[in-house]
């Protein structure tokens, strides 16, 4: 892969593979530094990369990890406060429906979340979603069984009542 390929694969992928980090870890910041770092590496082992199936399966992964091992630290309490002192990002107002979407998912356990996300915002079969997970592809199936029951559980809890009251006056 060459530099203007890669180019290519980081514009087309960057923001896509950003969203599904940042729905399976919650934190929008946490993904974009994982993201990339992920891409730092993926240049660094352009050769490898090239060879890969998946190339932004192999990004996505090392995001992933990535974001683990940081909270590792974090819980292990050796990483910095670098936040704490750096400047606040202003952006525009989220969308509700995906703030829910977003606690609803932080709420699932890890294995349900990341299959949801994978297949459902990545668009990945489940095939795919077995080999990037490492699970067989009937373990996947009730991850994503059981993730679906309890996210529609969790979203119909959360009350839509700006839209709901002015129908109901």
């Amino acid at each position: 892969m060459d530099e203007v390929e890669f180019d290519d694969f980081y514009a087309a992928s960057y923001a896509r593979v950003v969203g599904q980090v940042h729905a399976m870890i919650g934190s929008r910041d946490e993904a974009e530094e994982c993201v990339q770092e992920a891409f730092a590496r993926a240049w660094a082992h352009r050769r490898r990369l090239s060879a890969a199936e998946h190339p932004e399966a192999w990004v996505r992964t090392t995001a992933h990890r990535l974001a683990v091992s940081r909270w590792r630290r974090v819980v292990r309490g050796r990483r910095p406060a670098d936040r704490a002192v750096a400047t606040p990002v202003t952006a525009p107002p989220p969308d509700e429906r995906r703030v829910a979407l977003l606690a609803a998912l932080a709420r699932l356990p890890e294995d349900q979340r990341r299959a949801l996300v994978l297949h459902h915002l990545a668009d990945l079969p489940v095939r795919e979603v077995a080999r990037e997970v490492g699970a067989p592809e009937g373990t996947v199936k009730a991850r994503l069984s059981r993730g679906r029951t309890a996210l529609g559980a969790l979203l119909a809890d959360e009350p839509d009542t700006q839209h709901e009251g002015a129908h109901r006056g």
